[in-house]
């Protein structure tokens, strides 16, 4: 008995050193703010692919970096306290989400760099071009008005006499998707109507105010994003012929996507971050728009690449 009690702390012992290793190797790990806009933690595989995209680049949480997630629990008013907390931490980056956390980490920092994953991160005026973005924001544009917009053209062919759709929208990513989607609407005869939702009591009113629509658009937004699994049950309650921006909401139950790759976004901005942490500025490096074009469909659907979309994307599927 005495023998096992002496090994055991024998055993302790020689553990010490490398608890104290990997204490002080923690302790010199670079440091990631990250702010998630809605009410529930990011939901797969956002966080999986951001950590890819990191470990890619090196650098792996736990272990050389440290991943300080926040989310508004409580509502918007919480990610200005999230960004203060940052500030105070220290981090060395902060990656926020959607139109309006971008905005208000902005507020709060002029030099902790940013890196984004924005619905339109130029139509929202967080940063001055795409090439190049100026002041400590970076990051990935969605194109979140030019899809959304597209998004309309599709239900209004696979909807014969299509004449009504109900928008949601959540105002925190501005007007732009709104303001595109009506001027595509106006051509086809379409009415749009918009809908807001803020938070996730929201969405039984505005499907109630839907009724005598014919199709549902749900317009880009974390916020949006992270309710899809209500968003899809009430589509089907009220029998409503939907689309969604991610491939992901379709493997749910929706019954349409248009829009880049989730996962492949996510794993891009865990990149973009990776050169951030090795020292570049994000000034120096333009807004990157999502890797993989696809210019057989954008035909199909008559969306133009512009030529310097191709250039900059990683893998372009003819």
């Amino acid at each position: 008995m005495r023998r096992r009690k002496f090994i055991a702390l024998v055993g302790g012992a020689a553990a010490w050193p490398l608890v104290t290793h990997a204490q002080q190797s923690l302790d010199n790990a670079g440091k990631i703010g990250v702010l998630w806009p809605a009410a529930t933690p990011p939901g797969s595989p956002r966080m999986e692919s951001f950590r890819q995209g990191l470990r890619e680049a090196g650098f792996i949480d736990g272990q050389n970096v440290i991943i300080e997630l926040r989310y508004a629990q409580k509502g918007p008013q919480q990610l200005a306290e999230f960004a203060a907390e940052f500030v105070r931490m220290n981090v060395d980056v902060i990656q926020a989400s959607g139109d309006l956390a971008p905005r208000i980490i902005q507020q709060a920092t002029t030099t902790i760099p940013i890196v984004v994953i924005s619905d339109d991160v130029e139509g929202a005026g967080l940063i001055a071009t795409l090439s190049r973005p100026g002041a400590n924001t970076t990051g990935l544009t969605i194109l979140s008005p030019e899809l959304s917009a597209k998004r309309l053209e599709v239900l209004s062919e696979i909807v014969p006499g299509l004449a009504r759709v109900a928008a949601l929208w959540d105002p925190t990513t501005g007007r732009s998707q709104v303001t595109m989607t009506e001027a595509v609407a106006k051509p086809l005869n379409i009415k749009v109507q918009v809908l807001e939702v803020r938070r996730r009591e929201d969405l039984t009113g505005a499907f109630d105010a839907a009724r005598g629509a014919q199709a549902l658009n749900v317009f880009s937004s974390p916020l949006l994003s992270s309710l899809y699994r209500e968003i899809i049950t009430l589509a089907e309650v009220y029998k409503l012929p939907a689309i969604y921006q991610w491939k992901e909401h379709v493997e749910a139950g929706g019954l349409l996507a248009y829009g880049p790759n989730l996962a492949a976004a996510w794993r891009q901005v865990g990149g973009i971050t990776a050169r951030v942490l090795r020292g570049t500025k994000p000034s120096d490096i333009p807004v990157e728009l999502p890797t993989f074009v696809n210019v057989r469909t954008a035909k199909s659907l008559g969306l133009v690449i512009p030529p310097s979309v191709l250039v900059r994307a990683d893998d372009v599927i003819d």
